[in-house]
């Protein structure tokens, strides 16, 4: 989802102006099952158990400025930050995968795991 806002507040954020707006967001999603694999050498071949539980990894890009990377790296340090997903319209907790920021192109990218039970 190209050009959007992307919002995310610390673990401890309560209140509507604890979330930190970084606009023109480029953000993807990748969700995946948790499946088991179990090979029998001799067997009839594969077991697959689909074990219910689902993992999102949202990756986010996009520009800001040194005073908005020094409050994400403190949300990344301190703990499981929410975010609000774009694409089902709801708040998550995530926890920090990556970070990486260009200084100099005020460059970052942010991959953030969700546990989806």
């Amino acid at each position: 989802m190209a050009g959007t806002d992307f919002f995310i507040r610390p673990a401890s954020g309560t209140s509507s102006s604890d979330w930190l707006r970084l606009p023109n967001a480029d953000i993807s999603v990748a969700i995946s099952r948790r499946i088991t694999r179990t090979v029998l050498h001799g067997g009839e071949g594969d077991d697959l158990v689909d074990e219910g539980a689902e993992s999102a990894i949202y990756t986010v890009r996009g520009e800001m400025d040194f005073e908005d990377y020094k409050k994400i790296l403190k949300m990344f340090r301190s703990g499981q930050p929410y975010i609000h997903d774009p694409f089902e319209e709801r708040d998550v907790k995530c926890v920090f995968g990556k970070i990486e920021y260009d200084g100099s192109e005020k460059l970052y990218s942010f991959e953030l795991i969700e546990d989806i039970r």
